[in-house]
């Protein structure tokens, strides 16, 4: 029997991407304005033990997990379509490889470089068995997790989107609210044992964004910290979905989120626009007396003018400006963008 793929927008993605977006930024600004170490006992320490604690390599996975999940229903639906879905799925990356290029050059480091080559990696496993996708990704996950490498973290993550994209985890969420609950649950107990065990390895003076390793193999206090933020980062990442999909069960949140699902309904104009504002306040601000509280405001500012502009743009448009140049490319025709 021929498998029905659901073409509608799943909106709890979208507000899981806006989501996302809203943490990414607050790390990225330190190493693009190139923030110094904050002085001890001040709201700057503080501040940098909080990102280092609950932001940092927390968004970025989920992040990662998305485009995983993105890439798998694009592929679907297309083969839905009678398309040729490997052809405008190539072409999509080659696309999004170009734009990580250029976005490179101003933001070293960036995420979409990276997509675009692991996304080319994992295209041969969407024709493979759900159940061996899922072994490798959490094999992969725990392997990459406990090294602490988090570049290669995304390839486990990615692949593991794919598999959820397999398993439709995420079509009719409705129907699934005590799977939620005991995946949040489970999640949130994992994640106070991780946070405990990073807890008790901060560092008491502030520190360098960086891990270094000593000439005998070990690692100083600060990079250890890192270290573990990175192996249990995929764990608290986990659970902040757990309990953003729990929210948005509940109307009262679902609208209060509002502007985080047009937010990420334009993850791409958004991610790149962020660079954008944030080399614009480089320009307007003498970057060396910026504080960490100072990039906490400017990304408060960015927030409001990229949620602001999204929520009015999509009353008119069907995409984001650069989502739509994205897709005009990649099926090589001009696509309708105004709403009708």
């Amino acid at each position: 029997m021929k498998e029905v793929i659901r073409e509608k927008r799943i909106d709890e993605l979208d507000y899981k991407r806006g989501f996302a977006l809203l943490g990414i930024i607050l790390v990225n600004i330190l190493a693009l304005l190139n923030i110094g170490i904050p002085e001890p006992n001040t709201l700057d320490a503080s501040y940098q033990k909080f990102l280092y604690l609950f932001v940092e390599g927390r968004f970025f996975t989920i992040f990662s997990f998305l485009f995983g999940l993105g890439f798998y229903l694009f592929i679907s639906r297309s083969f839905a379509r009678g398309e040729k879905a490997y052809i405008l799925f190539t072409r999509r990356l080659v696309i999004l490889l170009i734009l990580g290029v250029v976005h490179s050059m101003f933001h070293p480091g960036e995420a979409l470089l990276f997509y675009a080559i692991i996304g080319i990696i994992i295209l041969p496993f969407y024709k493979v068995n759900k159940k061996i996708n899922l072994v490798i990704s959490l094999v992969l996950l725990i392997v990459f997790a406990v090294l602490a490498t988090k570049i290669l973290l995304i390839i486990p993550l990615m692949l593991l989107g794919l598999v959820c994209g397999q398993y439709r985890v995420f079509e009719n969420l409705v129907s699934k609210t005590k799977q939620i609950m005991l995946f949040t649950i489970l999640t949130l107990a994992a994640s106070v044992i991780g946070f405990y065990i990073q807890y008790q390895s901060i560092p008491s003076q502030p520190f360098i964004n960086m891990i270094f390793m000593e000439a005998d193999g070990t690692y100083d206090q600060a990079s250890t910290f890192l270290r573990i933020g990175i192996t249990i980062g995929p764990l608290l990442s986990a659970f902040y979905v757990g309990l953003l999909l729990l929210l948005l069960r509940f109307k009262v949140f679902q609208r209060l989120l509002t502007p985080l699902k047009y937010y990420g309904r334009m993850a791409l104009t958004n991610y790149l626009g962020q660079t954008i504002f944030i080399l614009i306040a480089g320009k307007l601000f003498i970057t060396p007396q910026l504080s960490y509280i100072d990039t906490l405001l400017i990304c408060i500012t960015v927030y409001a003018i990229q949620l602001a502009f999204s929520m009015v743009w999509l009353q008119f448009f069907k995409m984001g400006p650069l989502e739509w140049i994205w897709r005009i490319i990649t099926y090589w025709k001009v696509i309708p963008i105004r709403r009708g």
